[in-house]
């Protein structure tokens, strides 16, 4: 289901006017890219922030409305106060049904603990990587991509290039090597009692 939200336009530009708005209980923000010129819209603050604590709000096409026109957007950019919980801009871009676009989509780790090195190897999962750059097409764009470790022995990693990527999504790498996503660290003092019975 596509988040939706509206915005309207505004004209005033400069602090001054995005001081006032936000005194007002209202977000400054900007949508560009695509075929149309670069929007200066205004949203309700509260909406915006409840909505930028929702996971899939980061990973997915957006419809705004402005003033009666949809438009499909991902989120770009948020600057927040450094120490109150306050928006202070936001940016959008426009995505074209028929470009492919660039986003960064979370990962979502299943498995784990039914994994042979969490059960028999007494191993912790560590994750160190949450998200991974992709490029689809809008229609393709995935909220997240879950990454299965229930084969995951003691000592093992998982790395980005056997993360199964859903049909029309491709892995944008970032410099050179096969980055891990996760691996299993032995816990110490957790070693086995029949260790050297295998022997």
């Amino acid at each position: 289901m596509q988040i939706e939200f509206k915005a309207t336009k505004r004209d005033a530009q400069g602090t001054g006017a995005s001081r006032r708005l936000r005194r007002a209980g209202q977000l400054p923000g900007i949508i560009y890219g695509g075929a149309g010129e670069v929007s200066l819209i205004t949203m309700d603050h509260n909406e915006l922030y409840h909505l930028l604590r929702k996971e899939a709000f980061h990973a997915s096409v957006l419809s705004i409305e402005v003033e009666g026109a949809k438009e499909s957007v991902v989120l770009r950019d948020t600057q927040w106060h450094p120490f109150k919980q306050q928006v202070l801009h936001i940016d959008f871009q426009r995505v074209a049904a028929d470009q492919k676009m660039h986003l960064k989509v979370p990962l979502h780790f299943v498995g784990d603990d039914v994994s042979p090195a969490v059960k028999l190897g007494g191993c912790m999962i560590s994750h160190t990587i949450n998200e991974i750059d992709v490029q689809c097409l809008p229609k393709d764009l995935p909220e997240f991509i879950s990454v299965d470790l229930s084969a995951l022995e003691a000592g093992q990693s998982v790395h980005v290039s056997q993360i199964k990527l859903p049909a029309g999504v491709e892995l944008v790498m970032h410099g050179e090597g096969d980055p891990v996503v996760a691996t299993a660290l032995l816990v110490k003092g957790a070693a086995t009692e029949g260790e050297g019975e295998a022997a």
